[in-house]
C-alpha cells in the first residue's frame, strides 16, 4: 500500500515536504521547504525531521524558492547519501538561495543557524540533474519532470507505479503552479490524467485581477518622477525581479517613462539569479526566446547593481526620483528594511508591492492600512503611497487552479496543501461541485494518508 506523509505546507503556505512511501520499500521525499512567516510558523524550522532521511530511496526537488528547498542541507547533517534531483536552473538558484540563507543566519543572531556552508556543499554534491519529459527510474517509481510555468526550471512532478495493485498507478504532485499566460515562462504542464493529485492552493478562493501590470508599473514610475519622489519595490529575488526589469526597460525603450530615471537593484541574491536566467534561452516561451537572442532583456539605461551593502550610499547622493528594487519580497527581511526605515514616513513616496503578501508579515500589515510600523526597532508613521499589483504574482490563481485540475482524467482523491487554511476551505467545494472530485483532502502537519 502507498501513503503521504505531509510533513510540510499543510495548514501554511510555507515549509513543502511530503514522503511518499510503498510497502516496506525506502520512500522519496518531495521537497524540503524552509517555514517562513510569523514566528510560530518559522519555529518549526528547528523542530527535528519527522523521518529518517537515511530511509529514502531519493528526494524530488520541485524548484529553488526556499520554502520549497531552505531545510535541504539538514538532511546531510542527518545521514542522508542519496541523489537529490532537480532541473539544472534549479541547481544553480539552489546554490545561490541556500548559500544565502546559511550566511544571512550565520550574521543575523535573531536567526537561528540550521546549517552551515559546509552543510549547503555536501547537498550540492548530492545534485542529480534531470531535463522536463525525460522519464527516470527512483524506489520503484517512474518519475516525470514537467514545466510548472511558475519560475524558471520549476516542475511539477509524475510519479507512476508501474506495478501497481491498488488502483493508484499516477499521482502528480504540483509544485507551485504558474500564472499564465506569462511574459517569459511558456504555460504550466497540462496533464492528461492522474490518480492522487497534491495541489497547492495558495490562492483559493481568490482570482487575480485582468489589469495590465506594466501599466500599472509605469503609473506609479511617473507619479515618482513627478514628485522627485522615492519608487520603493520590495521584490523576490527569483523570477519577479527578472520580470519587473524586463518590463521596465520595455518603457524605457518605448519612452513611457524617463530615459534617464535612476534604477537600483539592491539584491545581491537577485544580481546573482538574474545571471542565471540570462543562461536558459531554451526553456523560456517562445516570444522571449527571441527576445532573449537579441538582446539582454535584464538591462537598461539608468540601471545601477549593488552587490555590496556600502554600496547604497550612492541611493543616498541620488537627488529627485529613485526607484529602489530590494529584497524581501514581504519585507520580512533583507536591503529594502533599510529604504522603507528612511522613506516611508514620506507622502511624496511610494511603495509598490509585487504580489502576495504572507500573514503576519510587514507587507501584509502595510498593504492592509497600518498607519504606522516598526521598523528596525523604530515606529514610523506610514505616508508614503502604497499600491499592489496582485496579477503579477507567480501562482495560479483559482480559476487557474481549477482549470489545471480540470484537465485531468480519473482523478479520485485530492490533496490541498501550500495554503492558508481559508483558502483550503474556499477551493475545495469547488473541486468537488465542479470538477464532481468528491474525495478533496484538507491534510494538517504531519499527517499521514494510505492511498487506496
Amino acid at each position: 500500500m502507498k501513503s503521504i506523509s505531509f510533513y510540510g505546507a499543510a495548514g501554511t503556505v510555507t515549509g513543502s515536504c511530503y514522503l511518499l512511501r510503498k510497502d516496506n520499500d525506502l520512500g522519496i521525499l518531495i521537497d524540503l521547504g524552509m517555514y517562513q512567516g510569523p514566528g510560530e510558523v518559522t519555529a518549526l524550522n528547528q523542530e527535528p525531521l519527522q523521518f529518517d532521511p537515511t530511509g529514502l530511496a531519493g528526494v524530488l526537488l520541485t524548484h529553488a524558492h526556499l520554502d520549497h528547498c531552505g531545510r535541504l542541507p539538514l538532511l546531510v547533517k542527518n545521514g542522508f547519501r542519496q541523489k537529490v534531483f532537480m532541473t539544472e536552473p534549479t541547481l544553480d538558484m539552489l546554490h545561490v538561495a541556500l548559500m544565502d540563507a546559511a550566511r544571512i543566519a550565520q550574521f543575523d543572531e535573531k536567526i537561528p543557524v540550521l546549517y552551515t556552508e559546509e552543510d549547503v556543499v555536501a547537498l550540492l554534491d548530492l545534485a542529480e540533474i534531470v531535463d522536463f519529459d525525460q522519464s527516470f527510474k527512483l524506489g520503484g517509481f517512474d518519475i516525470t519532470y514537467r514545466d510548472a510555468g511558475h519560475i524558471l526550471g520549476a516542475a511539477s512532478i509524475e510519479i507512476q507505479d508501474p506495478q501497481a495493485d491498488d488502483g493508484v498507478r499516477t499521482m502528480v504532485f504540483s509544485g507551485d503552479i504558474g500564472n499564465y499566460p506569462h511574459s517569459m515562462l511558456p504555460d504550466p504542464y497540462l496533464f492528461s490524467e492522474a490518480d492522487v493529485v497534491v495541489m497547492e492552493s495558495t490562492y483559493g478562493g481568490r482570482l487575480h485581477p485582468k489589469s495590465d501590470p506594466a501599466l500599472t508599473l509605469m503609473t506609479e514610475i511617473k507619479a515618482a518622477e513627478e514628485s522627485g519622489g522615492v519608487l520603493m519595490i520590495p521584490c523576490f529575488a527569483i523570477e519577479r525581479t527578472q520580470e519587473l526589469l524586463y518590463m521596465i526597460k520595455t518603457l524605457k525603450d518605448t519612452a513611457k517613462i524617463g530615459k534617464d530615471t535612476p534604477v537600483y537593484l539592491d539584491s545581491p541574491m537577485a544580481i546573482k539569479i538574474t545571471d542565471i536566467y540570462k543562461r536558459y534561452g531554451a526553456l523560456y516561451g517562445d516570444e522571449f526566446h527571441d527576445v532573449l537572442g537579441k538582446f539582454d532583456p535584464f538591462n537598461f539605461h539608468g540601471l545601477k547593481l549593488l552587490e555590496r551593502s556600502r554600496d547604497g550610499r550612492v541611493i543616498e547622493r541620488t537627488h529627485g526620483v529613485r526607484v529602489i528594487i530590494a529584497g524581501s519580497g514581504m519585507m520580512s527581511g533583507g536591503r529594502i528594511l533599510k529604504h522603507a526605515h528612511k522613506y516611508i514616513s514620506k507622502e511624496k513616496n511610494r511603495l509598490l508591492f509585487m504580489g502576495y503578501q504572507g500573514e503576519d508579515t510587514l507587507g501584509r500589515a502595510i498593504l492592509e492600512g497600518a498607519p504606522e510600523v516598526k521598523i528596525q526597532d523604530t515606529t514610523l508613521p506610514v505616508k508614503a503611497r502604497v499600491e499592489q499589483i496582485e496579477s503579477m504574482s507567480a501562482h495560479a490563481d483559482e480559476g487557474q487552479l481549477l482549470d489545471w485540475l480540470g484537465n485531468m482524467n480519473g482523478v479520485q482523491k485530492v490533496f490541498l496543501t501550500h495554503g492558508e487554511d481559508t483558502s483550503r476551505e474556499a477551493m475545495a467545494p469547488k473541486i468537488t461541485s465542479q470538477l464532481s472530485i468528491q474525495d478533496v483532502q484538507m491534510p494538517q502537519l504531519n499527517d499521514e494518508v494510505g492511498l487506496i
